[in-house]
């Protein structure tokens, strides 16, 4: 399943921390994710529309609503055509959540101090082979809620077939906002995001690591991943919208809760603050996850049925 931004930020942080140790071979570790003058050149060559863009128009001004892949691979990391020129036709660049903000990486932060939750031993011991397995310090596990370590395992089981939350769309627009001098701006907070799978206890944690731990330890859950974000960048929008029938992920009444609260339960708000920046005089560029755009709550409907005029770009 796709997972807010907070998973993003945690997961890089998790990448980052440098190899797990001895416990691995090292031969056997995904590749490490990396930004160089090289790779922005070799994206730049092969830059071409990814995603899917809509222009939403009202009042005389045009925004515009981009559906965006929290995982992506070193080559997609330059703008295509269609989304820098909207980006050059904006006031803004709006985001779930700015996670290079100060606040949200101080937040993120003290996640650590956090109380810890107590999951059975087995099911422990099952999470920290699958965090050795992908060359993380096995120290990290102690640092936040346990829960978020499985969720964050999810986020990075995708790169050794390149998939890798470095990459995300979310971080490449920020870059190309940053450069072009745009602010970047938040339709959600750290604390909304927090909230929508931190645990109200022991019990829920445990259900929360076992279902993660369920979907990682199946070949399929990769293959999955794999065509979601294809599909993605082929902006594929139709199988997009089959996601919850060929994910295998959407069986049993939490799992169906959990989806409904990851994106049907947040469209409207983000639908709000996408209107609220619009009416204020700005003309916004939002990128919400490609997965709000799709269902009976879409983003796009949402938005046309505030009075927007939306039209697909591509």
């Amino acid at each position: 399943m796709m997972k807010p931004m907070l998973v993003l930020l945690v997961a890089l942080l998790a990448a980052s921390a440098g190899p797990a140790g001895a416990q691995v071979d090292k031969t056997d570790c995904p590749p490490s994710a990396s930004y160089s003058r090289e790779l922005f050149a070799k994206a730049e060559q092969q830059a071409r529309d990814r995603g899917f863009l809509w222009r939403i128009e009202r009042g005389g001004r045009v925004s515009y609503l981009f559906g965006s892949m929290h995982v992506g691979k070193a080559g997609w990391m330059s703008p295509g055509p269609s989304v820098r020129s909207a980006l050059g036709q904006v006031d803004a660049l709006a985001l779930e959540v700015d996670m290079t903000s100060a606040e949200a990486q101080q937040q993120l932060q003290q996640l650590a101090g956090l109380a810890p939750r107590e999951i059975p031993q087995p099911l422990r011991q099952r999470l920290e082979r699958l965090w050795v397995a992908e060359c993380l310090p096995l120290a990290q596990l102690n640092n936040g809620p346990v829960e978020l370590q499985a969720v964050t395992l999810m986020a990075l089981m995708g790169r050794r077939q390149g998939f890798d939350p470095s990459y995300a769309s979310e971080l490449m627009l920020t870059m190309a906002a940053r450069a072009g001098g745009l602010p970047v701006l938040s339709l959600e907070s750290v604390r909304s995001q927090l909230d929508l799978f931190l645990a109200a206890d022991d019990a829920e944690a445990s259900e929360t690591v076992a279902q993660a731990l369920e979907q990682l330890e199946k070949p399929e859950t990769r293959v999955m991943q794999e065509k979601l974000a294809v599909a993605w960048a082929h902006s594929e929008l139709d199988v997009l919208a089959s996601y919850q029938a060929w994910c295998d992920c959407v069986h049993t009444d939490r799992e169906r809760a959990d989806m409904k609260k990851l994106l049907d339960d947040r469209n409207p708000g983000l639908a709000d603050g996408i209107e609220r920046l619009h009416a204020s005089g700005q003309r916004v560029f939002a990128a919400v996850g490609a997965l709000h755009m799709t269902g009976q709550t879409a983003l796009p409907r949402l938005l046309a049925a505030r009075g927007f005029a939306v039209e697909r770009v591509f």
